[in-house]
């Protein structure tokens, strides 16, 4: 897979310009309602001092750092607060091929495509390690394909796009290998609040100099528009992330961290379990309806999305497109994720419209 325009931008421009109504489950925008502490954040920002509507401090508000370091058991040091959770995972690749150690970065497939996009864009090499059927990632496998040009190991827990969740086993050895081959494990843990099986493991849960985590608010808070993330870097690759930030950012947003912050500090947890448990009703209503299809799925553990075969229509871009024609379903072709799922759909199951497009294809493929 190529550095190229995602094919996010063409299927949600199809399904726009479609000539018949259309339940949209192309790209992972939640839409529930984020927690009130947030916008309360954001009310009161608004009578702060014009001061406070100037740049902020390149690497973040203090306030938010410490405020995470202390959640994630690190220094407030050790964090950059990005434009997302994007430039977050640009910040740890870019890091991880500067150093001199190699220009290869192992991938998963099926992968979220805006990995290899990256490491073409970075000047890296992209190789492949093909997960099981169900997601699930093989350390031996990632083991097999590292070598001494393998800079970066690039891995996403709760999985975009099969739900697989890591366990710690997995993650321990992932870094023992970055370990072994001077290499660093980017663990992307961006739908770590979305995880409903209970194995989720933090890569930030093993010391080890040769790991990078990388999250962001946008699906916490359920806030894609506010590109508040952030990166933990070991002490020693700070200072050279902080320097492209600055040089490819300046900063993120003010106000978007102090409502980040605000809503860190007093949202209850009911707020994450209440949505973790409508994704798991939305997921069995999902799946009960594929099961009427006659469609092999897999069954996500974590994050907002369900993979689905459909016996003798693979998930071509043609495909997809005639299926938004057809039924007004638009999901994601397997084949923008890599090769080994590439005739499969993706689905994001964050919209309300869940039962009715279930039922749609149901009705298509039944």
């Amino acid at each position: 897979m190529e550095y190229e325009k995602p094919l996010f931008f063409e299927i949600m421009s199809y399904a726009v310009h479609a000539d018949r109504d259309v339940v949209d489950m192309v790209s992972g925008n939640p839409d529930w309602e984020p927690p009130q502490s947030l916008r309360d954040g954001l009310r009161e920002y608004a009578d702060f001092d014009q001061s406070e509507f100037q740049y902020a401090p390149s690497e973040g508000l203090r306030d938010l750092r410490e405020e995470i370091a202390a959640r994630r058991g690190v220094d407030e040091s050790q964090i950059v607060v990005t434009n997302g959770g994007g430039e977050a995972n640009y910040l740890a690749m870019a890091r991880a091929l500067e150093r001199g150690a190699g220009d290869e970065v192992i991938l998963t497939d099926p992968v979220y495509p805006y990995y290899p996009g990256k490491t073409s864009m970075l000047g890296g090499t992209q190789r492949f390690v093909p997960t099981d059927d169900d997601g699930t990632l093989d350390p031996a496998a990632v083991r097999e394909a590292a070598s001494d040009d393998t800079a970066c190991i690039v891995v996403n827990s709760p999985n975009n796009p099969t739900g697989a969740v890591y366990p710690e086993e997995t993650i321990r050895e992932l870094v023992a290998i970055a370990e072994e081959h001077d290499a660093i494990l980017v663990s992307d843990e961006v739908y770590d609040h979305y995880d409903r099986s209970g194995r989720f493991t933090s890569a930030l849960s093993i010391d080890s100099p040769d790991r990078i985590v990388t999250n962001s608010f946008s699906k916490t808070f359920a806030i894609t528009g506010f590109r508040v993330g952030y990166a933990v870097f070991p002490e020693e690759h700070v200072e050279a992330a902080k320097a492209r930030h600055m040089l490819v950012n300046v900063a993120t947003t003010r106000p978007g961290q102090h409502a980040v912050l605000h809503a860190l500090r007093h949202t209850d947890p009911a707020y994450h379990e209440a949505n973790r448990q409508l994704l798991a009703d939305r997921v069995d209503t999902f799946t009960d309806a594929l099961d009427e299809a006659g469609a092999a799925y897999t069954e996500p553990d974590g994050a907002f999305y369900v993979m689905a075969r459909f016996d003798g229509y693979p998930g071509t871009i043609e495909n997809t497109k005639e299926l938004i024609d057809d039924t007004g379903v638009a999901g994601m072709p397997g084949e923008a994720f890599g090769d080994a799922f590439d005739d499969w759909f993706r689905f994001a199951l964050v919209t309300p419209r869940v039962e009715e497009a279930a039922d749609r294809l149901a009705e298509r493929f039944g």
